[in-house]
């Protein structure tokens, strides 16, 4: 169905590949003492030896329920050099949806951090099938086991036969709209070649470059650009716990980071940093980012700021994610999301599937040897989201006559207003502008004489106010009068994931609630975020 590569291997026989070439380089650093590419591989077998003792077999699934750092970079690796896939959860779920997600891949174990232990056993009372479990930190409790002591086992791991093309190596779920999330079946084929074609792309060499890594590692992009590349490649990663502007910059400094990997709403508040905390940033010859729009803005602000180039890239989860990226060499085109990466084909779709002509808005779709595999225990939803092999992303957006691709907006996101499409970035864009905005979000409410109305929420900087008939004014004098919100609500701050992306469809259901509608879906509590 899909284009494969012979020349790709799977997961840990490329690390093991990589290990062998550089086995003193560090691989993990920032949190606790630096770990080699020796260090990791020998860990990694240990506690790949160890799972296979405790019957872990090829195919089952093991979810990994930690913060960044070493350790969920040991258990991810020695997952997987067990045969098994891994099944990454959301640290921001609550214990009922990490029950759900354990259920529905049918996990046989959790490595879960000791952080979350009160979470993960509330998640363990809700997946009975559950039987091996494996504390990360602090002392295992009767019946577990714990990850350090099986990383300094000395365990030999089991010698595999995967099918390259077919075996799973993670299931990511990815957010529900509907209140059931979906696994995205990702192979080793998948990630390998995702994880080569994106070091592509960036350009990035090994013993040279080192990426900070503050997005969540249970997250696509992350897992793969900055955890991933670096064990395949050569590369360094540097994990930290949490995004703070501050300790993010003094990570930098300390440790040598070449790569940031960031969201918008992390440009939006790296933008506060005072000069000295700018300063730590002189190591850093390129910034990524991708999970949403880049307000063009945000972008031109960080670049004057920092002095940094920052390529908008981006991908979905069921394409292992990255799809495409700005050419480090340029040109680099402001509001594009650049050129498909190395191996990956990208088109605009009509409804029916149709190839349409630059320039013209339709579904962006994916071929290529990165896409999923498909939905876990969802053939329909599968069949639904291909258009013959090319995989439909849900993203509006169009192409321009030197191939760069543009977003235009979720295609679920887009607002009719009296017939007429109003795209939520254009007006997003516009209010960007404004000396006094921190962030926008716009989202539609129902209108029973126009169909839809676009209604801003925003967020003023530090120290500023924002009036709603001021912005009014400034939408009229940027905007058609189709799409000026007919209404600003100014808030504190925007509803997000753990990536930091705006979750719009949060603001919606607030919307909802504040017109006496709730639509909240069994088993999720209500007045709470959507963490996907």
């Amino acid at each position: 169905m899909r284009p494969s590569n012979a020349a790709i291997q799977t997961i840990p026989e490329r690390f093991r590949d990589t290990a062998r070439r550089y086995p003193d380089a560090p691989v993990v650093l920032g949190c606790g003492p630096v770990l080699t590419f020796a260090e990791l591989d020998a860990a990694s077998d240990a506690v790949a030896g160890s799972l296979a003792a405790a019957g872990i077999g090829p195919g089952e699934r093991i979810g990994i329920y930690c913060p960044n750092g070493s350790e969920f970079v040991i258990a991810y690796l020695g997952i997987l050099k067990a045969g098994a896939c891994v099944v990454p959860i959301n640290l921001m779920l609550n214990p009922l949806e990490v029950g759900f997600i354990l259920r529905d891949a049918g996990a046989v174990g959790l490595c879960y951090h000791a952080g979350f232990a009160d979470q993960a056993a509330k998640a363990l009372g809700e997946a009975p099938g559950v039987g091996l479990r494996v504390r990360i930190g602090g002392e295992p409790a009767t019946g577990e086991a714990g990850l350090g002591a099986m990383a300094a086992s000395g365990a030999t791991p089991p010698s595999l036969g995967l099918d390259l093309e077919r075996a799973l190596a993670a299931i990511l779920y990815t957010s529900g709209t509907t209140g059931r999330p979906k696994g995205a079946m990702l192979s080793h084929a998948n990630l390998v070649a995702n994880a080569q074609s994106t070091l592509q792309a960036l350009a990035l060499s090994p013993g040279r470059d080192r990426i900070l890594v503050v997005l969540p590692m249970f997250h696509a992009f992350a897992a793969t650009v900055g955890m991933l590349m670096p064990l395949l490649h050569g590369l360094s990663l540097i994990p930290v716990l949490r995004f703070d502007p501050r300790l993010v910059s003094t990570a930098i400094a300390e440790h040598g980071a070449t790569v940031f990997l960031g969201v918008p709403s992390m440009y939006s508040l790296l933008l506060r940093l005072d000069e000295a905390a700018v300063a730590q940033w002189a190591g850093v010859r390129l910034c990524v980012c991708g999970g949403a729009a880049l307000p063009a803005a945000v972008m031109a602000g960080f670049e004057a700021r920092f002095g940094i180039p920052v390529l908008e890239g981006d991908g979905p989860t069921e394409c292992s994610p990255v799809t495409c990226v700005n050419p480090v060499a340029g040109p680099r085109k402001p509001s594009s999301v650049g050129l498909p990466i190395p191996g990956v084909e990208m088109r605009i779709a009509d409804a029916e599937g149709g190839t349409l002509p630059d320039g013209e808005h339709g579904e962006v779709c994916v071929r290529g040897p990165n896409i999923m595999q498909g939905y876990w225990g969802l053939p329909e939803e599968t069949a639904a989201s291909f258009f013959g092999d090319w995989f439909r992303t849900g993203d509006l957006g169009w192409r321009d006559p030197e191939g760069y691709f543009y977003l235009v907006d979720r295609i679920k996101d887009l607002i009719i207003t009296n017939g007429m499409n109003v795209y939520p970035r254009v007006i997003e864009e516009a209010l960007y502008q404004h000396p006094d905005l921190a962030e926008a979000a716009v989202v539609a409410e129902p209108h029973p004489l126009h169909g839809e109305l676009p209604i801003a929420y925003v967020v003023p900087k530090p120290g500023a106010s924002l009036d709603p008939a001021a912005l009014r004014d400034w939408c009229r004098a940027r905007l058609g009068r189709h799409e000026v919100p007919r209404r600003f609500l100014v808030r504190e701050a925007l509803p997000k994931n753990a990536a930091g992306k705006i979750l719009k469809r949060e603001l919606r259901r607030q919307g909802e609630l504040e017109r006496g509608i709730d639509l909240t879906p069994v088993g999720r509590p209500s007045g709470r975020p959507d963490p996907s």
